[in-house]
């Protein structure tokens, strides 16, 4: 199986919060991880909010960082073709989605066409979640 994480699911690998221990143990299960490029830059912008709103987590914020990083390698990292963008903009009008939500969905359902492995989208988005399900696939 594939495991395709969202920003959302990323972010529980790395800090400590609800919804964390069902990533591991489904990471630990998933024979590929899968990200889309965006969920570098989505990452980073999460964990810089957080350091605004909770200034006191920067050095845990710091690791998580650093660990991303030493990891990154280890995903299969998912580009953003025209093909996916494209797609993202008919689940944007389709589904009312935000911009890189519907790019994260649209890469995860790409991969899903293209893979002979079941892929599992995870996310923390419950209206994300609802879609992806509505597009048969299986979440968190």
């Amino acid at each position: 199986m594939i495991l395709f994480f969202d920003t959302s699911a990323l972010v529980k690998l790395y800090i400590v919060e609800d919804g964390s221990e069902i990533t591991h143990r489904e990471a630990h299960q998933a024979e590929i991880l899968a990200v889309s490029r965006i969920a570098w830059a989505e990452f980073h912008a999460a964990l810089a909010r957080r350091a605004r709103m909770v200034p006191a987590d920067e050095p845990a914020l710091d690791e998580a960082r650093h660990a991303l990083a030493s990891q990154w390698p280890d995903f299969l990292v998912l580009d953003v073709s025209q093909s996916i963008v494209e797609l993202a903009g008919a689940h944007a009008d389709l589904f009312a989605l935000r911009g890189y939500d519907a790019v994260q969905l649209a890469t995860a359902a790409h991969l899903a066409d293209q893979s002979e492995k079941p892929v599992k989208f995870a996310c923390f988005d419950r209206r994300l979640n609802k879609t992806a399900a509505a597009l048969g696939m299986d979440t968190l």
